[in-house]
C-alpha cells in the first residue's frame, strides 16, 4: 500500500504480483486463485488509501505463468495517504526507484498540487510591506526590462508596471482594499522569511572534495542572477580567436547558455523547499542543482521537448515581463541547441524526485578556438590563441561581463586584463577621451561603480585624469604606458 500511494502522489507506476521479490523467478498464480487475487488487491487498495486509489488490475502471461499487474496512475487528488495511517504519517513518495516517508516540505508541495494553486501565489504571512516598498519593486523591474531587452524596438515598448498588473500576476494579494504580499513579492526582492539565495562554488577536480571558491548571494532575484553568471564567467576558461583584423573572446560555455540555465532554474524551482540553488564549477562539468521534485505531469523527457510546467505562476509573469524568460518551455530546448553547437556534448538531466541537476561537461580536449569553422567550438589545435590554462579570474567586485563578445583590435598595443578596462581603454584610444556617464552607458553600470573602475585604470596606469567636477574627462596614459 506504501508503494501504491506512492505511485499515485508521483508519475503513476506498476506493481507486478507473481514474481518473487529476490530471484526475480517467475511465480505466477493459479487459474483457480487469480480472479480471487485481483478482487483482493483492488479491495485492498480501495479499503487502505485516501483520497480514493483505483488501480486498473490486468493478467499478463510470463514465460507461460499468469501474473497481476496493477497499475496506479498518476493521482490529481493529492497528497494521497495510507488512511490508517493518517496524512501526517501516512504519505509516501517514490525515490531514485525505492518509496518513502514523505517530509513536511513534500507534503506541502503535494497538497498544492492537488489543490491547483501555486505556493508563490500565497500570501506571505509576517512580511509586512509599505507603498514605497511596491512602487520600489515596480520600479526595479521596469529597469530590468529595459535592461534586459534585445533592442531598442522592444525597450520602446515596455510599459510600467504598477500594482493592479502586480495583482493580476499573484505578486500582491488585494483584500478589503489593500494590498499585501504574496510569496512571490517576498521571493523577488529578497525580503520576508523565506532565506532564498543562490550558492555558487568552484572545486578541485570532479567531486566536493576540494573547495578552490565559495560564494552565497542573497538579495533580489534578477541580482542573484546576474552575481551567480558572472560568477561561472569568472571561473571557466576564456579563450581568443581572430576574425578578421579583431581579437573576438570565446568562453568554452556559450554565456547564453549558462544564463538561461541560472534563470531557469531560479523561476521553475520549488521555494517550499528549504534549499538553495547550487552553481557549482569542476574541472569537467558545470553542473546546476535546483531544488525540489518535478511538478505533477513533468518528465525530463518532456522538458527536453520543450514541454512547460510551471510550478510558480507569479514569477513566471514577472520573469516573462522582465525579459528574463521569452516563450514558456523554449529554454531547455534552447539551451541544448547553444551547448551542442558549440561542439559540447549534451546538457546530462540527472534526478527529477527530490532535485534536479543539469550538467554541461566542459571541453578538456584542447584549448584553442577557431571561429572560422564554428561560432564557439574549441578544436583547432593550429590557433596561435590559447585559452588560459589556469582558471581565468577576475575580481569578485566586477559589475558585469557582457553576454556579447567584445572586440578588440589585435595589434602590437597592449590591452588590460579585465574586459570591462579593455572596453573603455578601446573606447579611449578611437575616441581619444572618456567621461564617467559615457562609461556608464558603455558598461551599463550605476556612476558609483563606473568611477570604481575608471579609479582602478588610473592606479594601474591605463589612464590619467584631466578636469574637475563635471568637466573631469579621462585619457590614455602615455606616460605610465
Amino acid at each position: 500500500m506504501k508503494s501504491v500511494v506512492a505511485f499515485a502522489n508521483g508519475t503513476g507506476g506498476k506493481i507486478i504480483f507473481g514474481i518473487a521479490d529476490k530471484t526475480r523467478e517467475v511465480i505466477g498464480f493459479d487459474k483457480e486463485e487469480v480472479f480471487k487475487k485481483m478482487d483482493a488487491i483492488a479491495n485492498a487498495v480501495s479499503d487502505s488509501c485516501e483520497p480514493t486509489i483505483i488501480p486498473d488490475i490486468t493478467l499478463r502471461t510470463v514465460d507461460g505463468k499468469t501474473v497481476i499487474v496493477a497499475e496506479i496512475s498518476e493521482g490529481r487528488k493529492r497528497p494521497y495517504y495510507i488512511k490508517a495511517l493518517g496524512r501526517e504519517g501516512g504519505v509516501y513518495v517514490r525515490v531514485a526507484g525505492t518509496t518513502r516517508l514523505a517530509d513536511e516540505y513534500m507534503i506541502k508541495e503535494l497538497m498544492f498540487e492537488g489543490s491547483n494553486r501555486y505556493f508563490d501565489q500565497a500570501l506571505c504571512t509576517g512580511l509586512t510591506i509599505t507603498d514605497e516598498d511596491i512602487d520600489a519593486l515596480c520600479k526595479a523591474m521596469k529597469e530590468q526590462a529595459v535592461q534586459n531587452a534585445h533592442n531598442e524596438e522592444q525597450k520602446a515598448s515596455i510599459k510600467d508596471v504598477g500594482r493592479q498588473q502586480l495583482r493580476s500576476w499573484g505578486v500582491l494579494i488585494e483584500r478589503d482594499g489593500k494590498d499585501y504580499p504574496s510569496n512571490a513579492f517576498a521571493i523577488l526582492t529578497g525580503n520576508g522569511g523565506l532565506h532564498v539565495t543562490t550558492q555558487c562554488g568552484v572545486f578541485k577536480g570532479t567531486t566536493k572534495a576540494v573547495f578552490v571558491d565559495r560564494r552565497e548571494y542573497p538579495g533580489p532575484l534578477w541580482e542573484q542572477i546576474d552575481e551567480a553568471f558572472q560568477f561561472v564567467l569568472r571561473n571557466i576558461h576564456l579563450g581568443a580567436t581572430i576574425v578578421g583584423i579583431y581579437r573576438q573572446d570565446v568562453y568554452e560555455i556559450p554565456p547564453d547558455a549558462i544564463r538561461e540555465l541560472i534563470i531557469n532554474a531560479v523561476v521553475h524551482r520549488s521555494y517550499l523547499d528549504h534549499g538553495t540553488i547550487q552553481v557549482a564549477v569542476y574541472d569537467n562539468r558545470l553542473e546546476i542543482t535546483s531544488p525540489g521534485k518535478l511538478p505533477m505531469g513533468q518528465t525530463v523527457e518532456r522538458m527536453k521537448e520543450g514541454y512547460s510546467k510551471i510550478r510558480n505562476e507569479a514569477l513566471a509573469h514577472a520573469f516573462s515581463y522582465m525579459n528574463l524568460i521569452e516563450h514558456w518551455g523554449s529554454g531547455i530546448p534552447r539551451i541544448i541547441g547553444k551547448v551542442k553547437k558549440a561542439g559540447l556534448r549534451e546538457p546530462e538531466f540527472i534526478g527529477g524526485e527530490v532535485d534536479l541537476r543539469i550538467n554541461i561537461y566542459r571541453d578538456q580536449s584542447n584549448d584553442t578556438v577557431d571561429l572560422n569553422d564554428r561560432g564557439s567550438d574549441l578544436n583547432d589545435s593550429n590557433s596561435a590563441d590559447k585559452v588560459p590554462g589556469n582558471i581565468s579570474k577576475v575580481p569578485d567586485s566586477a559589475d558585469k561581463v557582457p553576454d556579447n563578445t567584445s572586440k578588440v583590435p589585435d595589434n602590437a598595443i597592449k590591452m588590460p586584463d579585465s574586459e570591462q578596462e579593455q572596453r573603455i581603454y578601446k573606447y579611449v584610444l578611437e575616441n581619444g577621451s572618456i567621461t564617467t556617464n559615457k562609461v556608464m552607458e558603455l558598461l551599463n553600470v550605476k556612476q558609483r561603480r563606473a568611477r570604481v573602475i575608471l579609479q582602478s585604470m588610473i592606479e594601474k596606469d591605463w589612464l590619467k585624469k584631466t578636469g574637475a567636477a563635471r568637466s573631469t574627462i579621462y585619457l590614455k596614459n602615455t606616460e605610465g604606458r
